[in-house]
């Protein structure tokens, strides 16, 4: 089984944001894989302000709070209250004081207005029920030229939900990156890339004008 393949295998417990179920982590070769193809795609650097969506355990957060160092900063989003201990845990066992954590919203970021450079999720847009209000919301805590990257997956073949609720439903579980780029579009984003990384697994790149 590939690496992408057990991701896949394990996403319905991995966002624990939207579900409050026990959290079974990426590896560390996953995760600096994906903070390695963030940090290209996002353009970060040292004094970088960056905003993570349903951060999970925050282990994409820590890794982009180094890079980003104390003349940046990292908001870390999630929904559930426990993973927002385990981040602010996270960020003082690895001594980094450029860790904001945020309690998020189902469909806002509930991050200041045009605050972030750049703001990225993993496995979370799928999770979505409401997109476009979402998506309006991450426009606008965008700066302007800001980026967002969205690591993804697609669902089975021919199985992807006509409702944005039913895209975490057994049988259906993933979106189509056509969708995401289709509804970021809408929004207000301009796409910049699109690109696949494992078999179902993609990344998409869009821009705030």
């Amino acid at each position: 089984m590939t690496a992408a393949h057990l991701r896949r295998a394990v996403t319905p417990f991995v966002l624990a944001t939207l579900a409050g179920l026990t959290v079974l982590a990426q590896s560390a070769q996953q995760n600096a894989a994906d903070a390695e193809r963030l940090i290209k795609a996002l353009g970060l650097h040292a004094g970088s302000i960056v905003g993570e969506i349903g951060a999970g355990a925050g282990e994409l957060t820590v890794a982009i709070a180094k890079v980003v160092g104390d003349d940046g900063r990292v908001f870390s989003n999630d929904l559930n209250k426990d993973r927002l201990k385990t981040i602010a845990a996270a960020a003082q066992k690895a001594g980094l004081g450029n860790i904001t954590v945020v309690e998020g919203m189902e469909a806002a970021t509930n991050l200041p207005d045009g605050c972030c450079d750049a703001i990225f999720m993993r496995d979370v847009y799928h999770h979505f029920r409401d997109p476009a209000s979402m998506n309006a919301s991450l426009l606008a805590s965008l700066k302007p030229g800001g980026r967002l990257a969205i690591i993804d997956f697609e669902p089975p073949p021919g199985a992807e939900s006509a409702a944005p609720e039913g895209r975490a439903a057994n049988g259906h579980h993933g979106v189509m990156p056509a969708t995401i780029e289709r509804e970021l579009k809408a929004a207000g984003f301009t796409i910049v890339s699109s690109d696949s990384l494992d078999s179902r697994l993609y990344l998409v790149v869009a821009r705030r004008p």
